[in-house]
């Protein structure tokens, strides 16, 4: 656990007062998780990109109005619900998800591993499945597996960020990794 002086709450204070080095130690703290966040619910770099800028600027932009009131909830929470909101308007503005890249097993392809080639394609093969067996969640089902599994953000922080109660991001996770375990192979 995190020193109170170094929580990203403190740390956000200090922002707020002016000590720009605070903020760059939130930015580094949460911008890969961060953006692989949105790149795995967007499944576009150049996307990914531009709203990962978006939520930041959104960030700055709200520095005026953070206080210990609205710190009860973490930095996280906070930052992930101006992310959830930023591709619930993205979603919106397009009317529906777009599909995976035409050329996605390519670029998947095309990473170099020092490991055998059938080991790479054993890999490969899992990665993939994964990722269709994810693509084939609901949305809402997906959102929550991966604020829990790779934002590591507890049941409490997923439901203030989607504005669902607790128990229903409980049911969302335990409906998405029944999905799971059916679709892929042990």
């Amino acid at each position: 656990m995190n020193a109170p002086e170094s929580s990203d709450e403190f740390l956000m204070l200090a922002w707020v007062a002016g000590d720009a080095a605070a903020f760059e130690q939130l930015y580094a703290r949460h911008r890969l998780k961060l953006y692989r966040y949105l790149l795995r619910q967007l499944r576009d770099n150049a996307l990914a990109d531009e709203l990962f800028q978006d939520v930041w600027q959104r960030v700055i932009a709200a520095r005026a109005g953070w206080s210990l009131p609205s710190a009860e909830s973490g930095f996280a929470t906070w930052l992930y619900t101006i992310a959830h909101h930023r591709l619930g308007d993205h979603w919106r503005s397009l009317k529906h998800r777009p599909a995976s890249p035409a050329d996605a097993d390519e670029r998947l392809a095309r990473l170099a591993d020092a490991d055998t080639p059938e080991r790479v394609l054993s890999q490969f093969e899992r990665r993939r499945q994964l990722q269709l067996a994810l693509d084939d969640l609901p949305g809402e089902q997906r959102e929550v597996l991966l604020l829990r599994l790779e934002q590591e953000l507890t049941l409490e922080e997923i439901g203030a960020v989607t504005g669902v109660g607790r128990e229903t991001v409980k049911s969302r996770l335990r409906y998405a990794m029944d999905k799971l375990r059916a679709r892929l192979p042990s």
